[in-house]
This record gives structure tokens, C-alpha cells and sequence, in this order.
């Protein structure tokens, strides 16, 4: 039962990333076809973002009445009513309409499933989760490029895409029975190691939560560039480099594609190397990716910035979900969890429509500055959150027990 149900939370989401990257990769054919500004996207990624937000505070009061199967087929059913509307919206006020239940239903789903295999499945597991949610973010532009190339448009992608939601919905519903019986998913976390907790000394006092602001920013600033460059590349590569819209969305796949790849490989990686170590190299690769897109060199080298930004992403979110109890303590790692959550989520509402309201007053071109910044102010707070960190456990290893 463990293994069947893993399969289909893989699959719920690769459902989940399949939409989060149509937007950014669809609006340059979008754009002109519905006569809105260039900003509107930004509009449109906030609202998703807030009822993500909203519906991820209230998943877990939710799941625990209705139950982990049931909640994540009525987000299932919402995004994929959602990505119908999207591709029959006549106007940009439909298009806002549905965002709504767009955003409820994948927070709904995120929370809730990652709740879950952290649970119920064993550390690596996390990763790999995250990893095939890559597989959907890389999938939907490469859905999105073969109809803006061919005869169709914008709207028939997402019309596939809201095909291969309804189709899960399907899948969950057959299964829904499985989600029911005791002891649901625990085949597969026998012999699950759980991460050290922070040292004893202070347990349940402020020392243990005191660099608590500067994890915050840290997800903060990475979803803000995650989400950031998700959106706004592909318009970057048709308004300032000359790429066709199609071509575009193809490289933004790839991006995704290194976040994928980068998850993959770091759920191995996680048997052998700390998660802080994992967080700080990818921070680095991150912004070294950034600064190729900021720098005025061939069109090429965009390409190879876009992937090596995905690939220095890709461990950081997981490894720094799962460093919380080693950073603040079993103790206060729940709630600090759901404070993270949220941040994360604020990241992703506010960073690309501040972008999108800056590059209405300037030009789109401010892209890789603004990326960049916001990749080194990630690195910055993530390394003072270390110094924070290592000046405790001095101090506690000194203390006599």
C-alpha cells in the first residue's frame, strides 16, 4: 500500500508543477491576444499566491477532518476546473476569477502531501517529491512551446494541461479507498532516520529560535527568485534578447528541467552530504547562474544561465524544510515549519509582480539585476543564520550538561 500510494502522490505532483510554469511561458502569446499590460502577469501570479497561502493555513485543520485522499481530490478537481477556465477566458477578468480556485487547490495539495510523506516516508523521499514536481514545472512550457510553434495557441495548452489534471482526478478517485486503510503509507518508512535535533541547552528558550528572522528571509528570497525567474524569463528572452515566444518557453523548460535534474540527484546526494553544505553550494550555483544573465554577453549564455540558476535551486528549498529541526529544535520545529510555509508563499506572491510593476515604469530589461540581488541577499542571510547557529552550539557545548 505504501509504494502504490507514493506513486500517486508523485503523480499528484507532477500535477501540481504542471500549471506553475504554464503562465510565465504562455504570456508573451497571451499578452497581445487578451490586450493587457505587461504587469497583468504579475497581478495573476499574486492572486494564485494568496489563495495558496490561505489554503495551506487551513490545510491541516482540513485534512485532519476530511482526511489526506479527500482533500487532495477536491484540489485536484480545482486546478483542473481552473486550467479549463483559463483556456476559454475571454478577457483578463476571467482570468483573475479563476486564479482563485487555481491557487486554493495547489496549496491545498502542497501542504497536505508534503505533510504527509514527511510522516509516513522515509528523509529522501522529500527530495524526490519536490523532484517530480520539477518533472510538471518542466513538462507544462514544453506542452505550451509545441502549440505556440505549430497551428494552435496559448489556449490549447492549457486546455492539454487541464486534460491531464482531469485524468488524476480520475486516478484518485478510483483510488481514494487506498488513503482509508489503517496504517496508510507506513510500508515505506521503516527505518526512517530522522534529522538531529539541535543541542538540548535551551530547548524550549530563545536561544534555540533566535536566528528564527533570518530562515524566514532565506525562503523568502528563494522563492522570490524561483517564482521570479519562472515567470518573467521568457518575456525577458522575447523583449530583450529577441527570442520567438515559442523558443522562449522552451528554455524556461529548461530551467525547470535543472531544478528537476538537481532534486533528483540530490535525494542520493543527502546519504552523504549535510544539508547546510547542500543549501550553501546551491546558493552559490544559484547566483553564479543569475550573474550569466546579467552580464552582456551572446544569447547563448542565457540559456546556460537559466539552467545552472535551476540546478543551484534545486536543493536548497527541501534540504532547508528538512534542516529545521536540526537549526531550531524538535521542539519549536513545527511551528517555525508553518511561519516558513508562509514566508515562502509571500516570497512567491509579491517578488514577481514587484518586478512586473518596476518593469512597467522601466523596461523588462531590469530582470537579471533584480534576480541577481535577490540570489546574493539569499546567500547573505543564509550564511548569517550559520554564524548564528554555530556561536549556540559553541556556547552550548561549553555549557556544562
Amino acid at each position: 500500500m505504501g509504494t502504490i500510494l507514493l506513486l500517486i502522490i508523485y503523480l499528484a505532483f507532477i500535477s501540481l508543477g504542471l500549471p506553475d510554469s504554464l503562465l510565465g511561458s504562455a504570456w508573451p502569446a497571451m499578452r497581445p491576444d487578451l490586450d493587457a499590460p505587461l504587469g497583468t502577469a504579475g497581478l495573476l501570479s499574486m492572486t494564485v499566491a494568496v489563495g495558496t497561502i490561505l489554503s495551506s493555513l487551513a490545510s491541516g485543520a482540513v485534512a485532519r477532518r476530511f482526511g489526506t485522499g479527500r482533500v487532495t481530490l477536491v484540489s485536484c478537481f480545482l486546478t483542473a476546473t481552473a486550467l479549463f477556465g483559463y483556456a476559454y477566458a475571454p478577457s483578463i477578468a476571467w482570468l483573475i476569477l479563476f486564479a482563485i480556485p487555481l491557487g486554493l487547490g495547489a496549496g491545498s495539495v502542497d501542504a497536505t502531501l508534503n505533510h504527509f510523506v514527511a510522516a509516513h516516508y522515509k528523509a529522501h523521499h522529500m527530495s524526490w517529491l519536490h523532484c517530480f514536481w520539477g518533472v510538471g514545472a518542466t513538462t507544462g512550457p514544453m506542452i505550451m512551446a509545441a502549440f505556440l510553434s505549430g497551428n494552435g495557441s496559448w489556449r490549447h495548452g492549457y486546455l492539454t494541461v487541464a486534460g491531464i489534471q482531469s485524468t488524476l482526478v480520475i486516478l484518485l478517485l478510483l483510488t481514494l479507498p487506498l488513503w482509508k486503510r489503517p496504517g496508510a503509507g507506513e510500508g515505506v518508512a521503516t527505518g526512517s532516520a530522522k534529522p538531529a535535533a539541535a543541542p538540548s541547552h535551551g530547548e524550549g528558550g530563545r536561544n534555540s529560535t533566535k536566528g528564527v528572522p533570518y530562515a524566514l528571509a532565506s525562503f523568502l528570497f528563494y522563492c522570490g527568485v524561483e517564482a521570479t525567474v519562472g515567470l518573467w524569463g521568457s518575456s525577458y528572452l522575447v523583449n530583450v534578447k529577441g527570442l520567438l515566444a515559442e523558443d522562449a518557453a522552451q528554455w524556461v523548460s529548461l530551467y525547470y528541467a535543472g531544478i528537476t535534474i538537481g532534486r533528483f540527484v540530490t535525494g542520493f546526494i543527502t546519504f552523504k552530504v549535510s544539508n547546510r553544505l547542500l543549501i550553501r553550494g546551491g546558493q552559490i550555483t544559484a547566483l553564479a547562474g543569475t550573474i550569466l544573465l546579467l552580464l552582456p554577453l551572446p544569447t547563448g549564455f542565457s540559456l546556460v544561465g537559466l539552467l545552472v540558476t535551476g540546478l543551484g535551486l534545486a536543493p536548497i528549498f527541501p534540504c532547508m524544510l528538512h534542516e529545521t529541526p536540526v537549526r531550531f529544535g524538535e521542539a519549536h520545529a513545527q511551528r517555525i515549519m508553518g511561519y516558513q510555509m508562509a514566508v515562502a508563499y509571500t516570497g512567491t506572491t509579491l517578488m514577481p509582480p514587484l518586478l512586473g510593476m518596476l518593469a512597467g515604469f522601466a523596461t523588462i530589461g531590469i530582470f537579471p539585476p533584480y534576480v541577481v540581488l535577490s540570489a546574493a541577499a539569499m546567500l547573505l542571510v543564509s550564511e548569517r543564520l550559520n554564524l548564528l547557529l554555530d556561536r549556540r552550539n559553541r556556547r552550548n557545548d561549553a555549557t556544562p550538561a
